[in-house]
């Protein structure tokens, strides 16, 4: 499973990688992006699906790698 971060979506809120660290970085000016290809092993799976149902914008989906 990977994960997407629509970048026209996203306004810089900053719960993606405060709520998934090991998935999400933030850029100069705040702005989340997906780290280590979007790839989301087992042992991340509950902080992709909390960044997920977390982000206000709904910048963050799961898509079928």
């Amino acid at each position: 499973m990977k994960l997407n971060l629509d970048g026209v979506a996203c306004t810089g809120h900053g719960l993606c990688y405060s709520l998934a660290p090991h998935l999400f970085e933030d850029d100069d000016q705040g702005y989340g992006h997906v780290v280590g290809g979007g790839v989301v092993h087992d042992d991340h799976l509950a902080e992709a699906r909390s960044a997920v149902s977390n982000c206000p914008e709904r910048a963050i989906s799961f898509v079928e790698d």
